[in-house]
């Protein structure tokens, strides 16, 4: 053991000296009862030292050195000039293996190991791999070589691939193909004193796709394409094209004439290359100054030439474009313009139907609360003429709107207590109603005009979604007629006409209108009574 760890020492201290050899073994592999060869190499000492003698030393189980020749022919070993021949392979010669010349500092290592079973690793570690090409031939290599021995013969050679039982003595395809990849085994067989023996290589055949050879192409334009143009335009057509040889050529043809490359012709040509790793892309542009009918008469013809394909044509021909007809275009204008005037007639006409409909029969209308206590606030004003609503409308306005339609109305009369700060709870109404309809009424004890000069800047400031009732009355009065604030009211807000019985009933003109400037009613509160002050809410 001392001895081992001399020598390993020793080693990598000579590992820097010229001619010595590095001390990383060779690893070898070699199946159990199979013959193994280790080769020494050549040391330069050799030049200096003539017929100097080869020592070859085993650590394996028990550390000898292999040259007394009698006691290496008893363990199957022979020892021949820098060849150690292992005849049949056993677990007893697993180990680490060096030679050397006597007296020389040179030494080379290997590590040889004997296996029974085949592993992953083992063949991982100990495998050959040949490359073959699919549609081609291929001939399979056995690795290893003659044997320079006396009296030791090369015999001869049996192939084996795993999988298949029967043994072929050579490995040559025709024609590779995919299902050719796998594992042989090449097992080399050789005489000595009449006795065979035999190594055997592991070899991984791997059969890779055949290397197409690129050819030029013409990527644009398709054959039989048509180009429209316009008489007297200028108009230019490039071929483009992909070529792998400075000798491939890309030209144009008008019907079976070379056109020239002169820019002074009416029809000529131009071309532009650039050569990059994909190959050499060009561009010849076919140019026509002017178009004229004798250039719509002609079939033109992109030709691609190489030496080592057959030429390729691409034809295309041109096409005068089509006239624009403006008689359609007037007839699409005017088709247009009277579904657009239709569309709005039929809006105009039919849009409040329409929505009624859709907010009481789908129920498309908004349904998040707003806070709001009232639907609307109907505001009763004292009319300066007997245009206004007597007691008998105001009475039917109020039902139909509440008993029919459901509104939660507030009223003056049931909803503010008659008494001093009028306006402050008439403006409480207004804050807590989503609408303001205000109706003229006559003779009326509710507030005049002069309250609607009093609450008109908050009404403008609140921006109050107003309703203004008019009579047919009102319609045929002049504007003097009016208080200025209605004036500027009926200007900026939504108006409805009331027309006296006519608009009494709840499917009349006048409910679909003012319905319409409405919103949908909401689940109806309880009615109370609002304080007349803002110390009466306090005191309550």
């Amino acid at each position: 053991m001392m001895l081992k760890v001399l020598v390993i020492v020793l080693g990598f201290c000579l590992k820097s000296l010229t001619g010595v050899h590095p001390l990383t073994p060779k690893e070898l592999y070699v199946k159990e009862g199979e013959m193994v060869v280790l080769q020494c190499p050549h040391f330069t000492e050799c030049n200096h030292t003539g017929d100097a003698k080869m020592i070859w030393t085993n650590y394996t189980n028990q550390e000898m050195a292999l040259t007394n020749m009698s006691s290496v022919e008893q363990m199957s070993v022979l020892v021949h000039e820098r060849s150690l021949v292992i005849f049949s392979a056993s677990v007893n010669h697993q180990g680490n293996y060096s030679c050397s010349l006597r007296n020389s500092s040179s030494q080379s290592w290997f590590r040889l190991t004997v296996y029974t079973t085949q592993t992953r690793e083992i063949r991982k570690r100990s495998s050959y791999s040949q490359i073959c090409y699919a549609q081609e031939a291929c001939t399979m290599q056995c690795p290893g070589e003659n044997i320079p021995i006396p009296d030791i013969t090369f015999n001869s050679i049996v192939w084996h691939k795993e999988g298949e039982s029967l043994p072929k003595k050579s490995v040559y395809f025709s024609v590779v193909e995919q299902k050719d990849h796998g594992v042989y085994i090449c097992t080399r067989s050789y005489l000595h004193h009449g006795q065979l023996y035999n190594t055997s290589y592991i070899m991984e055949l791997h059969v890779r796709p055949k290397d197409n050879e690129k050819t030029a192409v013409i990527t644009s334009p398709r054959d039989g394409d048509v180009f429209n143009v316009d008489l007297g335009s200028t108009v230019v057509i490039d071929c483009k094209a992909v070529m792998y040889s400075e000798f491939d050529g890309v030209f144009w043809l008008s019907e079976t004439v070379f056109v020239e490359t002169n820019n002074s012709l009416p029809v000529y040509y131009n071309s532009t290359q650039e050569e990059n790793g994909d190959g050499i892309k060009t561009t010849v542009s076919l140019v026509f100054r002017k178009v004229s009918e004798d250039d719509l008469s002609k079939n033109y013809t992109c030709k691609l030439e190489s030496n080592s394909q057959n030429p390729i044509f691409v034809n295309i021909s041109l096409a005068q474009n089509a006239r624009p007809s403006y008689i359609s275009l007037a007839v699409s204008v005017v088709c247009f313009v009277l579904v657009m005037t239709v569309t709005v007639i039929i809006y105009v006409k039919f849009k409040i139907p329409v929505t009624l409909f859709l907010r009481d029969t789908v129920g498309c209308h908004r349904s998040t609360s707003d806070g709001k206590r009232y639907d609307a606030f109907l505001m009763y004003y004292e009319s300066d003429t007997d245009a206004g609503l007597n007691d008998h409308d105001r009475k039917s306005l109020e039902s139909i709107l509440e008993e029919v339609y459901g509104y939660n109305l507030c009223l003056f009369d049931r909803n503010v207590i008659p008494g001093e700060a009028v306006a402050e709870a008439v403006l409480d109404c207004i804050e807590q109603s989503r609408t303001v309809v205000l109706v003229p009424s006559f003779p009326d004890a509710s507030p005049g005009s002069g309250l609607l000069n009093a609450i008109h800047a908050a009404l403008v400031e609140r921006q109050t979604c107003l309703v203004f009732i008019k009579t047919d009355t009102t319609e045929v009065s002049t504007s003097g007629s009016l208080p200025e604030v209605l004036q500027v009211l009926t200007e900026v807000r939504h108006c409805v006409t009331w027309k006296g019985t006519s608009s009494m009933t709840p499917s009349s003109t006048f409910f679909k209108q003012l319905r319409y400037y409405l919103r949908a009613p909401e689940h109806a509160t309880k009615k109370s009574l609002l304080p007349q002050t803002i110390q009466d809410v306090t005191s309550e």
